[in-house]
């Protein structure tokens, strides 16, 4: 299964890019994206406890399952000003 990955804030300076896709295997959950995307990038690790995670544009747990064509927003803690 294909899922759409976008990044947002200091995390697209970390992987270089603003969004790409990964392919997961069906049943996939957030926490598994998660450990794909910090296998290939390490330096996201230090952000796991505090990252907000999306899908479709709803906010979600780790255990939430992935479908096919979903979008997957990675942001950093939304801090005021």
């Amino acid at each position: 299964m294909k899922v759409r990955v976008l990044y947002f804030s200091v995390l697209k300076d970390l992987t270089g890019i603003e969004e790409g896709e990964v392919t997961l295997t069906e049943g996939a959950t957030v926490a598994d994206l998660l450990t794909h995307l910090f296998q290939n990038w390490p330096t996201l690790q230090a952000w796991d406890t505090s990252l907000l995670v999306a899908v479709d544009q709803t906010y979600a747990k780790r255990d939430t399952p992935l479908h096919e064509d979903a979008e997957v927003a990675i942001m950093p803690p939304v801090q005021g000003g």
